[in-house]
């Protein structure tokens, strides 16, 4: 019995459905762009073979998302739904050619379905989200603007950081912290802050990144996720005029306030902000990708902490799990696990419920 689990799914709202939601970080964002990046990076001293993420991570590519797809179609709830993963999506990436034309002066962004035109078999991965979405597979929601802190990455690529031009000039940003003896800025919290003043830029971000989700899929997010978990709290109501009801968060909330300072908040599922937003807490993990543990044995034991409790399982399982575009035994291995915990969990569960985070997020206001 794991006591710290049971007692983290005590508080908060309670039911006696068995709700089953899958929350899947990081599509849209460039990782690692091809194997002789990965390659170059490694001669150059960067520990990118140290990192799951590095190794595997990479923008979803045309296969990727076809074989998700077949998986999740196979199977059904006891409403008949299939499983649906609610997909946590960046919408833009850095446009490094036009930051280099202006001598990394200013940033510049892309749209996320421009980045897919630079890569092969990727032509089809914007058609095939639209797809998604209507066969009711896939949700997507807004994990930011980019997966990227552009105030710390620009100030070293002004500053001629050498890691972080080498890893710029082939076209990602993405990399480990560790660089001989050294330690590089945290580039992939893209909301932590070092001083108060950058929420004035993290706010724009969230504004013209939630215009852009819109753009890109065609509503509003309503379910925030902020990428790597730092998040100031002020940007709450950025947020909620950006018509986002639900924030997800960590059950312990370290929240940056500059200076290298941190604020301390306890959360649970269905807790409300004084915008009446509501948080939604994760409390069961399917990484298959990340070791050789046997993550179908662990999310079943989660998933029956939580049910023991009358809580949602909520899943989180990221899209390195699922992305084969730079080894495809990683994506292989992967989907096996996820038809294992599937089947699994509805022959014991035979009552489940697949619902999206937006659902959940309905559910625990009271909406529906």
């Amino acid at each position: 019995m794991n006591i710290i689990k049971d007692i983290s799914n005590i508080p908060g709202k309670k039911t006696k459905r068995k709700i089953v939601v899958i929350e899947s970080d990081d599509w849209g964002s460039i990782r690692m762009p091809s194997v002789s990046v990965y390659q170059d990076l490694l001669k150059k001293g960067s520990p990118v073979d140290k990192s799951h993420f590095n190794k595997y991570d990479a923008l979803e590519c045309n296969d990727d998302l076809e074989i998700l797809y077949s998986v999740l179609q196979k199977y059904h709830d006891c409403k008949q739904n299939n499983p649906v993963f609610t997909c946590v999506n960046i919408v833009a990436n850095p446009d490094f050619d036009k930051i280099e034309k202006n001598g990394f002066e200013e940033y510049y962004y892309e749209p996320f379905a421009k980045t897919l035109d630079g890569y092969p078999n990727h032509d089809r991965v914007y058609s095939l989200w639209k797809e998604g979405v209507q066969n009711g597979l896939v949700y997507p929601v807004f994990h930011g603007r980019e997966h990227l802190n552009v105030i710390r990455w620009m100030s070293e690529l002004r500053n001629g950081n050498d890691i972080v031009r080498f890893a710029f000039n082939r076209h990602t940003s993405g990399i480990p912290r560790s660089y001989r003896g050294g330690l590089l800025p945290d580039f992939q919290a893209a909301f932590d802050i070092d001083h108060l003043s950058d929420n004035t830029f993290m706010s724009s971000v969230l504004e013209s990144g939630l215009d852009l989700f819109e753009q890109l899929y065609g509503y509003r997010s309503r379910y925030f996720v902020p990428t790597n978990g730092p998040f100031c709290n002020v940007l709450e109501k950025t947020l909620f005029n950006g018509g986002v009801s639900y924030i997800n968060s960590g059950k312990i909330q370290h929240e940056p306030i500059g200076n290298g300072q941190t604020k301390v908040h306890f959360r649970y599922m269905g807790k409300r902000n004084k915008f009446n937003q509501c948080y939604i807490t994760r409390n069961c993990f399917f990484e298959p990708s990340s070791s050789n543990v046997d993550y179908v044995d662990l999310c079943l034991r989660d998933i029956s902490t939580a049910f023991k409790w009358h809580k949602p399982a909520v899943i989180s399982t990221h899209r390195v799990n699922y992305i084969g575009f730079l080894h495809e035994e990683n994506r292989d291995k992967s989907i096996k696990q996820l038809e294992k915990l599937l089947s699994r969990m509805l022959e014991i569960w035979p009552d489940i419920e697949f619902i999206s985070s937006v659902e959940l997020g309905d559910m625990l206001i009271g909406d529906k």
